[in-house]
């Protein structure tokens, strides 16, 4: 079954309820910063692997989030939905929503963004992640 919310993410296991779990979450945003800190000057050759950069480490900013309230997330859809249902952040939903379908496109079905593109893109991922540092 297709999850359409965060209830049905946790009744459909692709999302459960774990032990808090502080020391992965503490790694996990250890490696997003430092991933965020090895990206250099955005041009039209590496915007898409910038990209990809970041949209990896708002991921892993998710998930650390995630695990610190007790959940373990095994998949981009129910990430969104922790974002919207739980966190309660039906605007950055949005922004990721969308985010998840270019990466998708990107990685699954080889469909490069043009330089553009790829710059909004990034900045949607750094509000995204500008908001979730600020909590």
């Amino acid at each position: 079954m297709k999850e359409i919310n965060w209830e049905d993410c946790l009744i459909n296991n692709s999302a459960k309820t774990i032990t808090s779990d502080i020391k992965r979450a503490e790694s996990l945003i250890e490696t997003a910063n430092e991933r965020i800190n090895l990206i250099k000057e955005v041009n039209e050759k590496n915007c898409n692997f910038i990209f990809e950069d970041y949209y990896t480490s708002l991921l892993e900013l998710l998930q650390a989030r995630a695990f610190k309230k007790g959940f373990n997330i095994l998949n981009h859809i129910c990430i969104g939905y922790y974002l919207r249902d739980v966190l309660k952040r039906e605007d950055l939903y949005i922004l990721f929503d969308d985010l998840r379908y270019k990466r998708n496109s990107l990685t699954y079905y080889g469909n490069r963004m043009d330089y553009e593109i790829a710059k909004q893109a990034i900045e949607k991922c750094k509000k995204i992640i500008k908001e979730l540092k600020k909590n």
